[in-house]
Order: structure tokens, then sequence, then C-alpha cells
């Protein structure tokens, strides 16, 4: 999913840098809502854990491989604002240090693994928490879908972008396809991980899962986010 230096043209390289600049902006200002002192330690494992499980890949199908990606875990974990700028973090380290990614490519990375991934993860979250009956298991199976979903969200904003400036000679219907099948499968490892983390935590520390505010048994964190949207 890391896209590479020279792979989408430089307009819109620049375009995509330019709202993730806004979207790392706008969830800074918003994390300094719902960031308690509680969770901040929390958030700094968060993005070590998140940095080295994504350097761990696995095969996918022939020639192809995946990695964890972490943004939607993050999000129910710490809460979608502050998840965003850990995975900025974990992205921009990966990139200066491994050259995991271009420098040149940060912003489509950011904006398809730190801002797309645990944003549209999270909706889905809550829409899912919905529908399920409330308590541990609905929590935990809701991350499982949300993780799933996030992965093949971060896949369709890659498969936008090279829409608008890929500079492959592939088609765009069969970059899309390729890109659909191999997230598919990554979507189920991610979930799988993600539903057995936050089953973990929650064994132990309800309190400090954001995504489980409202779960009778467990203290509620701060406001959720989906009553600040």
């Amino acid at each position: 999913m890391h896209i590479p230096d020279g792979f989408i043209n430089a307009t819109t390289s620049l375009g995509a840098g330019l709202v993730s600049v806004g979207g790392l902006g706008f969830s800074l200002r918003r994390a300094k809502e719902f960031l308690e002192e509680r969770r901040a330690p929390l958030a700094g494992l968060l993005a070590a854990f998140i940095f080295a499980l994504q350097m761990l890949n696995f095969p996918v199908a022939a020639g192809t491989s995946g990695h964890f990606m972490g943004g939607l875990l993050a999000a129910v974990l710490v809460g979608p604002w502050v998840a965003v700028l850990v995975m900025a973090v974990v992205l921009a380290m990966q990139a200066l240090l491994f050259a995991d990614g271009g420098l040149t490519a940060l912003g489509l990375n950011i904006m398809n693994l730190a801002l797309i991934a645990p944003l549209v993860g999270w909706v889905v979250f809550l829409g899912v928490r919905k529908v399920l009956p409330s308590g541990r298991n609905g929590v935990v199976l809701a991350s499982g879908v949300a993780a799933g979903v996030s992965v093949l969200a971060a896949a369709g904003g890659f498969v936008l972008q090279y829409a608008l400036g890929g500079t492959g000679s592939a088609a765009v219907g069969t970059v899309a396809g390729a890109m659909a099948a191999v997230h598919l499968v990554i979507g189920v490892g991610e979930g799988v991980i993600t539903a057995l983390a936050i089953g973990a935590v929650m064994a132990v520390r309800p309190d400090l899962v954001y995504g489980a505010s409202g779960v009778a048994w467990a203290p509620a964190p701060q406001a959720a986010m989906g009553e600040g949207l």
C-alpha cells in the first residue's frame, strides 16, 4: 500500500499533500479536545506497535505481499483524530528511516493510510456498533468489520490517485481489480488482528478503549467522535 516516488505524477502528489496537511491540521485541533491524559502514553505505545507490525510483510498471492495497517485499531483505542496523528507519525518515520514509501509520495500515503483508513473505518465502526448488541462482543465484532473495510477504503484512495495521475501503463480498471482482489484478502487479516487486539485490551482495561464509549460496564471515555461530528 505504500506508494513509492514517481508512481503518481507531481501534480496529483502535490494535491494529495495539501489535502493531507489540511487533514492533519484539523485532526490536531480536534485531538486536543478528545485526548485525555491517560491516553497520551497509549498513543505513543500504539505508534510504536503499529510501526513494528507494518514492517512485517506476509504473502497474499503470487508476487504480492501485504502488511497490517492499524488505522482502525488506533481509532478504536485512542479516537479517530488522535489515530490520524499516530498513523501520520508512523508513515513519516517509515519514509525517513526505511524508505518505505517515497518522500515525494508521503502526502499520498498519509491521505490513504492516515486519513481515509481510520476515518472511514471509524464511521463504519459506529454504524456497525449501532446494529449489534451492546457489550464486549459487539465492540470487538464491529472493530473487525470496520478494520476490513478501512483497508478497502485506503485501496480505493490509491486507485483514485492512480486514475488522476498514475505514471504506469496499466489501465485504471486493471489496477482497480488487482487492488480489490489483493486487499480483500489483506482486509480479512486486518479484521482478525484488529478484533483480537481490541478484545485483549477490553478484557483487562475496557476503560482505555475509546470506541467502548456507551458500553454500560465500561467507564465511558470522553465524548465519542460521533457526537462531535
